[in-house]
């Protein structure tokens, strides 16, 4: 099977073709853990975690690796502001990273490095820079001297001349060249630092994903992935320092995502216009986010609207309402089919959903095509629903549920769009309606029509829920069934 890629470094379509045949080498920058991560930067988490199912879904033994960035300005900064150990804020982020990444449904990486962990890399990177002529130190700096690599700006498309003159070079006379950026930073007080032949310091940010890149998966491996806003100064200079110190060719294919936009602007945290994950798991589904990033291809910005949720609700309603009766379907089956399914010889998938399937997996194939994937799945919801509205079904038909259901539940697998029921998701639902019901029977009353105000509470009644009236209002609770009168 053929897959292409938009590669950011050659800015064309390209087969994809791995270093090792059969396995896949991928890596994709994580969070500084300084505080929640916002929706923005979910993007790139649940884009690339649905990559690397296809990948393992169509054979590839994939190796896997997102860092964590636990030394940096920003962690400094915060811990000042708040008084508490650096420890302290990066144990209670990195927590909270894990937690929500699980609340998206996310798979965990294989290996999730932290840059504390992995000095002795870091600091031997910089060395082999020192070594190789390509970096240079300044009273216990050490910069990386841009000028030693002639295609720097190669990835991101811009030319050192108009960097070196443009206002977002930060200038710094002790530099050889305004571009040159931090290897490492000699310890300034109140800061953290580990040793080094430069002295105390700390690593800058981007030596940090070069070294942990290149100690889980080699000199060279097969895919970096990361948002649009990476792209420059990060990942220029991850391949600028990578290249120069080991003469390899560091990283085959760069794929990036697109921004989350709110009013047309980047969602970030430097422009105060963010949402955490885990506000807005309070009021969707880890597979309603889900589908609203995979109903755009991942290349393209996406604008979060209240209207993009809603049809990204409705559209995984319908999938699950579909899936449920299709589980419900096949278990009504008789025992006698069932066996029968799993003795007799395998059968193609019939059409039209054979051919369905195909051109599902050819749209992932084709630089992750997400959006005309999800077409063609609700296309097999659709012809499905045909066969599960029916009251009888033949042999031919029951097999053909059998089948359907194994293929729903595999491109689910990377699609990740299905899965059990979210209690904490029913309980908020039940308390919105409860409360609902609650207003209007409250307009009811001052209305004085009490046969519909009463009849509300009855059936509220009937199905557990028991109204408390009160001088500080109506309040709710679930009846107890399991005590005896």
């Amino acid at each position: 099977m053929s897959i292409k890629f938009y590669n950011t470094l050659s800015r064309r379509m390209e087969e994809f073709v791995p270093l090792q045949e059969g396995k896949v080498k991928f890596y994709v920058c994580g969070p500084t853990v300084y505080d929640y991560i916002h929706l923005g930067n979910a993007r790139a988490f649940i884009v690339f975690d649905v990559l690397r199912r296809f990948l393992r879904f169509v054979g590839y033994d994939v190796t896997y690796v997102m860092n964590l960035t636990d030394v940096d300005d920003k962690i400094i900064r915060r811990s000042q502001q708040e008084g508490v150990p650096i420890a302290d804020i990066t144990k209670k982020f990195t927590d909270a990273f894990f937690e929500d990444l699980g609340n998206l449904g996310i798979l965990g990486a294989d290996f999730h490095p932290p840059a504390t962990e992995n000095m002795p890399e870091i600091v031997d990177l910089i060395r082999r820079l020192m070594e190789n002529g390509a970096a240079y130190e300044v009273e216990g700096d050490v910069y990386f001297e841009v000028s030693q690599f002639k295609e720097y700006g190669l990835l991101s498309g811009k030319k050192t001349d108009e960097l070196r003159s443009g206002a977002r070079v930060t200038v710094d006379k002790r530099k050889k060249n305004p571009l040159d950026f931090a290897l490492w930073k000699s310890q300034k007080p109140g800061e953290p630092a580990w040793e080094s032949p430069w002295g105390p310091g700390r690593p800058g940010w981007h030596v940090e994903c070069s070294a942990m890149s290149m100690k889980f998966l080699g000199e060279t491996f097969d895919i970096h992935a990361g948002g649009t806003d990476l792209i420059f100064p990060h990942h220029e200079n991850e391949i600028a320092q990578s290249v120069c110190a080991t003469g390899g060719g560091f990283v085959r294919y760069w794929l990036h995502n697109g921004f989350l936009n709110i009013a047309g602007e980047k969602m970030s945290k430097s422009l105060g216009n963010f949402k955490t994950v885990r506000d807005v798991l309070k009021h969707h589904s880890q597979y309603v986010i889900r589908m609203f990033f995979l109903q755009k291809h991942y290349r393209t910005p996406i604008d979060l609207t209240p209207e993009g949720l809603h049809a990204a609700t409705s559209a995984v309603s319908r999938l699950k309402i579909f899936h449920d009766k299709l589980i419900e379907k096949v278990a009504s089956i008789s025992l006698d089919s069932e066996e029968e399914q799993k003795t007799s010889p395998k059968r193609d998938l019939p059409e039209p959903f054979a051919q369905l399937k195909a051109e599902i997996i050819a749209a992932m194939s084709d630089d992750l095509n997400t959006p005309t994937a999800l077409a063609k799945l609700f296309d097999i919801v659709r012809e499905g629903n045909k066969y599960l509205a029916k009251p009888v079904l033949s042999n031919a038909e029951q097999n053909l549920l059998f089948m359907l259901k194994d293929t729903v539940d595999e491109l689910n697998s990377f699609l990740g769009l299905l899965g059990a029921d979210d209690p904490e998701q029913d309980s908020r639902l039940v308390d919105d309606l409860v409360g609902l019901l609650i207003e209007v029977r409250s307009e009811l009353r001052l209305k004085k029509e009490w046969e519909l105000a009463d009849k509300i509470r009855h059936r509220l009644d009937e199905s557990g829920v028991a109204l408390e009236d009160s001088g500080t209002g109506t309040h709710w609770r679930k009846k107890d069934f399991s005590k005896k009168p």
